[in-house]
C-alpha cells in the first residue's frame, strides 16, 4: 500500500513514519529542498524532529504530483491557514475515492470554517464522503519516538474512519473512530487557545490552582460552542476534548503553552512568533474564536481574553481581573 502525507513539519513527518509500519511506501511532500534531500539521504528531519530516525519507506518530494500518485490514503498535515492554498494546488493530482485525513487543528479566519468544512468548500463533491479528521493528545516528537499515543479519527462515513483506523494502527499508535466530526474539530482547535491562556497564567507565576481552573472552565467554553455547532458534548470529555486539552495546557512540548508563557512575561506576540520554527495554531484560532463568540452569542470569556491580549495589547493582569470579577453564577447554568 502507498500513502501520502502533505506537509513535512513535525507532525506530518511523525505520522509518515508511523504509516510506514503498515505501508510499503509513504510519500512525504514538503516545500524545503534541503529538508527533502536530508530526509531522503539521512532519513532524518533534522529541522523539526532532530535525532529521530525515519523509516526508509518514507520518501520525501517537492512535487505534489509525485507525492500523490497512486496513493490509497492521503493525510493533509499543513497548518490550517495554509490548507486552502495547498489543497487547491494539489487538486489536479488528488486520487479519487480514497480517505483524505486532515490533522490541522484550527478554524479558518474570515470564513470561520473547520478544516473538514474548508475541504468541502474547495473540493468537488465526489471527495466529500472520504474526508476524515484525526485529533487527540499527540505531541509529534513522542509519536515519532514510538511512545504510546491514542487519538480519535472522525468521519461522516463510518467505513472511511474504520479504513483510516486500520492503516494507522501499530503497537504504539491506537485510534478510536467517531462520527462526531464537529465535536472532534472544535475540541482540537479551541484547546490551543485555552493552552495559550494556561501558558499566560504560568508565565505570570499564578500557580496550579489557576491552571486547573483554566483547563476546567476552558473545557466548558469549548463544549458550549461545539454543542451550539451540532457536536456531541460527550466527545469533549474524550481524547479530542479533555485529553488533548490537558496535554496542551501542561506539556513542556506544547507550542501554544509556550507562546502563552512568553505573553505572560510581558513580551510582544510578534517577537515571540519570530523565534519559533513551527506554527502555534492557537494564535490564529484565537481570532476565529473571538469572531465566533460575537457571531453565535456563545460566551467564550477565556478565549476572548486571549484574543485581547494577543491582538489588542491588553495586559494579562487586567485580563485576569476581568475574568475573576465577572458576574457570579451557577457552575452549570452557563459561562
Amino acid at each position: 500500500m502507498r500513502s501520502s502525507v502533505i506537509g513535512s513539519g513535525s507532525f506530518g513527518t511523525a505520522l509518515a513514519n508511523s504509516l510506514a509500519v503498515n505501508c510499503e511506501e509513504v510519500r512525504l511532500w514538503g516545500r524545503d529542498a534541503a529538508l527533502v534531500e536530508a530526509i531522503n539521504t539521512r532519513h532524518e528531519n533534522a529541522t523539526y524532529l532532530p535525532g529521530i530516525a525515519l523509516s526508509p519507506r518514507v520518501r520525501a518530494t517537492l512535487s505534489l504530483e509525485e507525492a500523490l500518485a497512486g496513493s490509497e490514503l492521503v493525510v493533509l498535515a499543513t497548518p490550517s491557514h495554509a490548507t486552502r492554498d495547498i489543497v487547491s494546488k494539489a487538486l489536479p493530482s488528488l486520487p479519487r475515492h480514497v480517505p483524505l485525513i486532515t490533522v490541522a487543528k484550527g478554524i479558518e479566519n474570515e470564513s470561520l470554517l473547520t478544516m473538514t468544512q474548508l475541504l468541502e468548500d474547495c473540493l468537488p463533491e465526489e471527495f466529500h464522503p472520504y474526508i476524515a479528521v484525526l485529533s487527540g493528545p499527540s505531541f509529534a516528537r513522542e509519536l515519532a519516538q514510538r511512545s504510546p499515543t491514542v487519538v480519535t479519527i472522525a468521519s461522516h462515513w463510518e467505513k472511511v474512519a474504520a479504513r483510516c483506523q486500520k492503516v494507522l494502527q501499530t503497537e504504539t499508535f491506537r485510534s478510536y473512530t467517531s462520527n462526531d466530526v464537529v465535536g472532534v474539530q472544535y475540541g482540537g482547535a479551541l484547546k490551543n487557545v485555552i493552552a495559550i491562556a494556561a501558558g499566560i497564567a504560568d508565565g505570570m507565576g499564578m500557580g496550579h490552582n489557576a491552571r486547573a481552573a483554566i483547563i476546567t472552565r476552558g473545557l466548558a467554553e469549548i463544549t458550549r460552542l461545539a454543542v451550539r455547532k451540532g457536536g456531541n458534548p460527550l466527545t469533549l470529555s474524550g481524547l479530542s476534548g479533555m485529553g488533548d486539552l490537558v496535554l496542551t495546557c501542561t506539556g513542556e512540548l506544547s507550542r501554544n503553552r509556550r507562546v502563552g508563557m512568553e505573553l505572560g512575561k510581558g513580551r510582544q506576540l510578534a517577537d515571540i512568533l519570530a523565534e519559533m520554527k513551527q506554527v502555534a495554531e492557537g494564535v490564529k484560532t484565537a481570532k476565529s474564536a473571538n469572531d465566533l463568540a460575537v457571531k453565535t452569542g456563545v460566551e467564550l470569556p477565556i478565549c476572548q481574553q486571549v484574543y485581547a491580549i494577543a491582538y489588542e495589547g491588553k495586559s494579562a493582569k487586567n485580563a485576569v481581573v476581568e475574568l475573576m470579577t465577572r458576574q457570579p453564577k451557577s457552575e452549570l447554568s452557563g459561562a
